[in-house]
């Protein structure tokens, strides 16, 4: 049985259940303990966090422009080229995605207006892990969205490598992507930082980015002072897979999410046992091809899992139940399953598209998405996540205040709320009067 309590049928079950190698206790305790230091000691807080975890000694962590301008030079010309492809197709799906929503406004009773706005929130922060790589997508995600999205300033918070200032790559598409400024922090105190200020920075109204799990507490211990994009886990996939899908291919997709992490879970589900034992064959094979110190190599063999369903509908229903990150489809008929399916953070729909194009920003959707079954109630990281809806409304017509008062009235009387009925009357006389002026 898995944590959702459904029965699955495995050809092959993980050998573990994916529990945290950190006990959430310790790090919960953790974290509200940094909190609470760095609101209270502020930068000299930051300093001594900086320097024990991080082992980052600077008299500011603001990255100067000739650091960021340097930046450029260290990354090869060939993969600045093909960056830009993805910054285009990043913010042109930032944009059609504005562009499905629009500000109304309606009459929707004689002399009563009602509308929304879609305004942006004013300040994000954006924290970019580096971690043993630099992963240069996760600026456009969270520094070049909210930025397509009309967010005013967007600062950026990257870990330093080798104690010296954040990753070249990071550097430069952080400020490629607009953010105003970037600092050499990592972890809680970066959170931290940007939630409560930093250097001249006035807090900021909402943190987006994934990592660690201390970072994850941490975006979760602050919530509701700040708001933020998802509480992130372990990356994970799952492919659908029917008896004409390529093994090599599915493979080849289970692995390169796996190596994201030893916690990251790899799920096959397929149609016939035959496939499920080829595609199992096949990922042992690619797996020798592997480095031994690539994670791929742990997460298979505790967290991959192969399902066998009898038909595609119930292969439907099981994704449902995994609600992963990233879902594939190496089935017929696409259409059914874009729209059958209902739980997963993105689709990826065909045998020639895999979660890799996502992630490095090539299709222009947004890899900061939901895990541990949280698609079952959320979508990820979008332009519309940087957007307050805001609803008002105006009584334009005296005539329009006597059936909204006398309606108030009698619904606070019966709730014993006599000041809100007085709120709603003590219009009515005014709104007479203007009646009879007017009339």
């Amino acid at each position: 049985m898995n944590q959702s309590g459904a029965e699955f049928r495995y050809l092959k079950a993980p050998a573990r259940a994916g529990a945290a190698s950190l006990d959430p206790e310790v790090v919960r305790a953790r974290v509200a303990t940094m909190l609470s230091k760095i609101e209270s000691g502020g930068i000299d807080a930051i300093r001594r966090y900086a320097s024990e975890l991080d082992g980052y000694t600077a008299d500011s962590f603001r990255v100067p422009r000739p650091a960021i301008e340097a930046a450029r030079g260290a990354i090869d010309p060939g993969v600045l080229a093909h960056l830009e492809l993805s910054i285009e197709r990043v913010r042109g799906f930032a944009e059609l995605q504005l562009g499905s929503v629009a500000d109304v406004e309606r009459e929707i009773a004689p002399g009563l207006v009602v509308g929304h706005r879609h305004v942006p929130v004013q300040r994000v922060g954006a924290y970019l892990p580096a971690g043993h790589r630099p992963l240069m997508a996760s600026a456009l995600m969270t520094v070049l969205v909210p930025k397509t999205a009309g967010v005013e300033r967007v600062i950026a918070c990257t870990p330093p490598q080798a104690g010296g200032a954040g990753h070249p790559a990071m550097l430069y598409t952080a400020d490629r992507c607009g953010a105003a400024s970037i600092f050499t922090l990592g972890g809680v105190q970066a959170v931290a930082a940007m939630a409560f200020g930093l250097e001249g920075e006035a807090p900021v109204d909402m943190i987006v980015g994934a990592g660690n799990s201390y970072v994850t507490e941490a975006k979760r211990q602050l919530f509701g002072r700040v708001g933020i994009d998802l509480l992130a886990g372990p990356s994970e996939i799952t492919v659908i897979a029917d008896d004409a899908a390529d093994p090599e291919l599915v493979a080849a997709d289970l692995l390169a999410q796996a190596e994201h992490g030893p916690g990251s879970p790899a799920v096959l589900i397929c149609l016939s046992a035959e496939f499920g034992e080829r595609a199992v064959a096949e990922v042992q094979r690619q797996l020798a091809e592997l480095p031994e110190g690539n994670a791929a190599h742990r997460a298979w063999a505790d967290v991959g899992a192969v399902i066998l369903a009898g038909d595609r509908e119930e292969a439907a229903q099981i994704a449902d139940e995994i609600a992963p990150e990233h879902l594939e489809v190496h089935a017929a008929d696409p259409d059914w399953w874009l729209h059958r399916l209902r739980n997963y953070g993105s689709l990826f729909l065909g045998a020639l598209t895999t979660v890799a194009f996502s992630d490095k920003g090539t299709t222009g959707t947004n890899h900061v998405l939901p895990t541990g079954r949280a698609a079952r109630y959320s979508g990820g990281l979008s332009a519309l996540r940087f957007l307050k809806t805001l609803t008002y409304q105006r009584v334009d017509d005296p005539a329009a205040s006597l059936p909204l008062a006398e309606a108030v009235a009698a619904i606070s009387a019966a709730e014993d709320l006599p000041a809100h009925g007085a709120s709603a009357t003590r219009r009515l006389p005014r709104t007479m009067s203007g009646a009879r002026r007017t009339s």
